[in-house]
């Protein structure tokens, strides 16, 4: 969670962070004299730190969550619903005016293709996994909770990657290097991602666009690169930045789906906690197309995803060949 401040110097401005730990709080603002970022750990689970963190802030960017698809449903529930309500309850009770949500894509997807859908796509009705259904409930109570002191808005960021992506580039690169990355084979299929400097932008451009009453409140936005692909391309776009050599597309789309299907079915049964390889999410958001129409964000927050996917995975390749891990 990322909170704000204003101050007397217009150069003064914050910051936020991505890629969170789950059930963390952060608690930011730019100090007017040192003009430093000032971090206070917490957790979104305990009204009482949530409270603290946002008490005398002008705004919040709330974007800790419990993300993955595996584990038990009440940790994701407890983090992604109970902490989201611990913010709104939070941002009420300390007159905080603006609250923007980081919410997500899946909360849409119901298992078919998204081809260029936008904000009128209702919510899923069926979920394959505890994160994009506790996602969609957070989502709710977010964009329920707009009103005349309080003003929401959620950012639907799709598959963020970049320097420092603690999910996607670490899980690839391991699993390619121990040749254990298996690509599906879906002809015509396209998905689109964002990098992390176009989602941090979208955020702040929706924390300058927000205010009671204004158009973007109680409302959500798609955000992404708008330069939809093959997930293939954009997974091996990764591996070469990581220096790795490409992984050709080889297994079946309805191979895989059944494949995902038995192991989850039989890591259930066996009562394995650990994440299993392959998943029904997984196989779902890689054999479907999710794409979406951006229109609504450009027209509203005035985005545009300003760093290409090019831009990013050079960033990416510079980023990690000074030596970071990701």
């Amino acid at each position: 969670m990322a909170t704000f401040q204003r101050h007397p110097r217009p150069e003064a401005q914050a910051t936020m962070p991505e890629g969170l730990a789950a059930g963390g709080a952060v608690h930011l603002a730019r100090d007017s004299a040192a003009r430093d970022i000032v971090h206070l750990a917490g957790d979104v689970r305990d009204p009482d730190a949530v409270y603290a963190a946002v008490q005398g802030r002008d705004a919040v960017v709330h974007c800790a969550a419990l993300a993955g698809v595996w584990g038990p449903a009440r940790d994701f529930r407890e983090v992604n619903v109970g902490g989201t309500a611990n913010v709104i309850h939070a941002c009420r009770r300390a007159g905080v005016p603006r609250l923007v949500h980081t919410s997500s894509p899946s909360v849409v997807h119901d298992g078919r293709d998204l081809e260029g859908v936008d904000e009128s796509a209702p919510y899923a009705r069926r979920f394959l996994a505890p994160y994009p259904a506790t996602k969609a409930e957070a989502e709710r109570l977010v964009l329920a909770a707009d009103g005349g002191r309080l003003a929401t808005v959620a950012l639907r960021p799709h598959l963020i990657w970049g320097p420092g992506d603690p999910h996607f580039l670490p899980r690839f690169v391991e699993r390619a290097r121990r040749g254990r990355l298996v690509l599906p084979r879906v002809p015509g299929k396209r998905v689109d991602t964002v990098y992390i400097d176009n989602a941090a932008r979208a955020h702040v451009l929706a924390l300058e666009a927000l205010s009671p009453g204004s158009p973007v409140a109680g409302r959500a936005y798609f955000v992404a690169q708008d330069e939809p692909a093959p997930i293939a391309d954009w997974i091996n776009g990764l591996l070469a930045a990581a220096g790795l050599a490409p992984v050709k597309p080889r297994v079946p789309a309805r191979v895989a789906r059944l494949a995902g299907g038995a192991v989850e079915h039989a890591y259930r049964l066996a009562r394995v906690r650990s994440q299993p390889p392959l998943t029904r999410l997984t196989v779902v958001q890689a054999t479907t197309s999710h794409w979406f129409d951006l229109t609504a964000a450009r027209r509203d927050l005035g985005y545009e995803p300003l760093v290409s996917t090019a831009e990013g995975l050079s960033r990416l390749t510079a980023h990690l060949a000074a030596g970071h891990r990701s």
